[in-house]
């Protein structure tokens, strides 16, 4: 599953690439792990808007302590699961999910290096999302997962569901099955860009939980 993922632009620049006409300014950080801000743009009677929300939607699970905080789901493994499917019927509860690059663990257990893929003809691009208002956190989002394609499938064997600039009106405004069909494509192994690194995967900032996929 998906953990970690970058938006190296500016909310201006990621304004322009999604139709936003009025950015706000945004407190998400260049790289964006579970538990933190991210930005993401919703649409309401036509009108784009690039918001900042926290990545992952919370939940207690049963044998937590009442004091203990959710754990953020931050990727969606089943558009017709219990959790998802009320909300993916619901085309205003669609997002898109701005991603300049998105990253897998590579290597032995405690040397683990970060692998990172984009897209071949777009630096900003957009990953398939739900979101809604929490009681826990506010506004939440959290990001569609699908089956890996050849490009990605030597690291890791789940990918997001990630949509080219002439789908976003499709998965903001279309039907349910067309949601689950975005699900259930194979994106484009040509379009994916892989670069392996030396960075510890490790270096990254804590989450605020532990993250979760359902």
């Amino acid at each position: 599953m998906c953990n970690l993922y970058t938006v190296r632009k500016s909310a201006a620049e990621v304004a322009a690439h999604f139709g936003v006409a009025n950015p706000i300014a945004s407190n998400a950080p260049e790289e964006v792990y579970p538990g933190t801000p991210g930005m993401v743009v919703t649409e309401a009677d036509g009108v784009r808007e690039l918001r900042s929300m926290v990545w992952g939607f919370p939940l207690r699970l049963k044998d937590m302590k009442p004091e203990a905080k959710p754990k953020p789901v931050n990727n969606i493994a089943d558009l017709g699961g219990r959790m998802w499917v009320g909300l993916a019927k619901k085309p205003q509860a669609r997002c898109l999910i701005p991603v300049t690059g998105f990253a897998e663990a590579e290597g032995q257990k405690g040397r683990m290096t970060r692998t990172w893929f984009s897209h071949r003809d777009d630096p900003i691009f957009a990953w398939a999302g739900l979101w809604r208002v929490s009681d826990e956190w506010g506004p939440v989002y959290s990001g569609v997962m699908t089956d890996a394609n050849e490009a990605i499938a030597p690291v890791h064997n789940r990918m997001p569901v990630l949509l080219n600039r002439d789908e976003y009106e499709r998965w903001l405004h279309g039907s349910f099955d067309d949601a689950v069909a975005f699900q259930k494509r194979t994106f484009p192994p040509g379009l994916i860009v892989m670069d392996r690194t030396t960075e510890l995967w490790s270096k990254k900032k804590a989450a605020a939980e532990t993250p979760l996929l359902l």
